[in-house]
This record gives structure tokens, sequence and C-alpha cells, in this order.
């Protein structure tokens, strides 16, 4: 696993050329601040609100790689003044789905930071999370040794039509995709990462129910208190060194974790999935999804009688999808 954290870390350092800076305020990162991490592809549709949501949170300074967009959201990122922007032409998914990017940046600029990396369909929730913010979150993680906070990757959705959506940018997006699913995530270890391996969820119940080995990984570690030497290997899902990936405890759940929760599924969706159909970017083997996006064209219905719908933090602990361990004082 060392060589292979190395092989990583030299990966990063070969791939920086790959990126070119557009917007550089790096000058203006302070010691202490909390940092965010994204590489980002036409998200102007989302972009508006994650920046209002992570700023509102303690976030003091974000850092996109923009992946070739063409629908403004490179010139948005540029006018604002909390963000630093590089650009990029070359392939997100030979660029370990922008983790070598991202790394470089990371190497850079995060070290001795907490760091949080997410995409922009990405909002981080956890324990008290309504009136407590990111700086409380890490400083109580600083105070018990921990280095790494585990989330689970919760996929929102509509009741009716994703297609039917009318979201605008800036609105909270939880407010139109509002159910999930309850139940039936199943976890186990893996076998080279030693962490808890989580897969489960709408996706699965409605795309991968004959194969449920090719479901979406649900786990991701995606704030970190950065160092050096860390990796992300495969998108947030695992790291190096192994430790960093010791996040979850499932069943016993007496570890403080989060929920990511998922807003891909807007309106957009039926475009996205045919472009991505088109580019082939966003799997290993992306023919074997072919389906999958294909059925997302359609504009389908994800909602079922089992659904549930979202109130807040305190029902996601109730029903065992986030812990707040000891931070309940």
């Amino acid at each position: 696993m060392r060589w292979k954290r190395r092989r990583y870390l030299f990966r990063i350092w070969r791939k920086r050329h790959e990126i070119q800076s557009a917007v550089d305020r790096t000058n203006l990162i302070t010691t202490g601040d909390i940092l965010t991490f994204s590489t980002v592809r036409n998200e102007m549709l989302r972009l508006p609100y994650f920046l209002e949501y992570y700023r509102k949170m303690g976030v003091r300074h974000f850092l996109f790689v923009d992946n070739d967009s063409d629908d403004g959201t490179t010139e948005y990122l540029k006018q604002q003044p909390d963000v630093s922007l590089w650009t990029t032409g070359h392939s997100y998914k030979l660029s370990r789905f922008g983790m070598d990017w991202l790394g470089w940046l990371q190497w850079q600029y995060g070290h001795g930071h907490w760091c949080l990396t997410v995409d922009a369909d990405e909002l981080l929730i956890y324990p008290h999370h309504d009136t407590r913010n990111l700086s409380e979150l890490t400083a109580y993680l600083d105070s018990i040794g921990r280095t790494a906070l585990g989330a689970l990757m919760l996929d929102m959705y509509p009741k009716g039509a994703v297609s039917e959506l009318d979201y605008q940018p800036g609105q909270d997006p939880t407010k139109l995709l509002t159910w999930f699913d309850p139940d039936g995530y199943r976890h186990k270890i893996h076998p080279i990462f030693s962490n808890q391996w989580i897969q489960g969820g709408v996706r699965d119940r409605v795309f991968f129910g004959a194969e449920p080995h090719r479901a979406p990984t649900l786990n991701k570690t995606p704030l970190v208190k950065w160092n050096w030497r860390n990796v992300y290997v495969t998108s947030t899902h695992h790291m190096l060194p192994r430790r960093m990936n010791r996040v979850f405890d499932w069943p016993e759940r007496n570890l403080l974790t989060g929920v990511l929760l998922h807003t891909k599924f807007l309106q957009d969706i039926s475009d996205r999935s045919q472009e991505e159909l088109n580019r082939g970017q966003h799997f290993e083997n992306s023919t074997l999804y072919e389906s999958y996006y294909r059925r997302l064209i359609d504009g389908l219905d994800l909602w079922d009688a089992t659904a549930v719908e979202y109130t807040g933090w305190q029902q996601l602990e109730r029903l065992g999808l986030m812990s707040q361990g000891d931070w309940n004082e």
C-alpha cells in the first residue's frame, strides 16, 4: 500500500500539467481556513446554491477544476471572490475522474487544512449542522484526534417524473428532491482498502436489482484534515494511507458520520445522461452502463411506496444513515 500511494502521488505530480490556472486567489487562504475542492463540468444549474450553502457552512476558499464547460460555468466561477479556478480539456476518466487534478491542488494548498472534496451535486450534512458550522465540527474532530469524516451518499429524488421538475439556479434543490430510500443499504469490508463498502439506495433498487455488485458505491470520505501524503484512490470512496478509511463502523454506528445529499436527479439529468452516453467518462467500463443512461434519458419516475420524505438530520440518524457518536452535548 505504501508503494501504491507513492505511485498515485507521482501520477498526480505528472498530471499537474493538464490543468491551467484561470484565476488564482490562493494568496487569500489563511491558516485554519476550511477549503473546498471540486471538479465541475457544465454546473451552472447547481453552482449558485452550492457556493451559498458551503459559504454559510464556513468554507473560506473554493478550488475548482473546470473540465471544458460551455454553459457559462467558467465565466461564473472567475467572478467569485473566494474562488481559485483551473481549467482543462483533458479526459476526466483518464485523470481518475478528476482525482489527479484535485490531488495536485490538495498537495499544494491543502496541507494542514480541513479540506472538503465534493461534487457540485453533493451537499454535506451532519448531526447539528443546522446549529453548528464546519469550524465547530472540525474543532470537535481535532479534539478527539480524528482526521476524517465519513458520509453516506444519499440519492434524493422527486415524486413523479424527474423531467417535470422546474428547478431554478439558487434554489435549495432538496425542496424539490424531497424523497429518498430509507433502507436496503448493505455493507462489507473492502478487500483492499479495509473500509466499509456501502451500496444500496434508489439507483440500486431501480437500475441494478439484477446485478447489485455494479450498483454505485455510497461510502465517501469528503472531509479530511489534509496531509501531503494523503491521496484519494477512487473518487472520495477510498483513500491512502488506509487508516484514513476508518470512518464508518456499521452496524454499531458509534462513530460520528454525515450524509451527502445527492442532488443528481434534477431536470437536466436527461441531457446530461445523453452527453455521458456519448462521452463515456464516468465509469471504468462505460459500455456496461448504457441501459442505465438510456433509462435516465427517458425521464423515469424513481419514486415508489417505500420512499420516505426528508425532514432533517435527526430523521436520518433515527434511520441509522448517520450518527452523532459522542458529539451530543
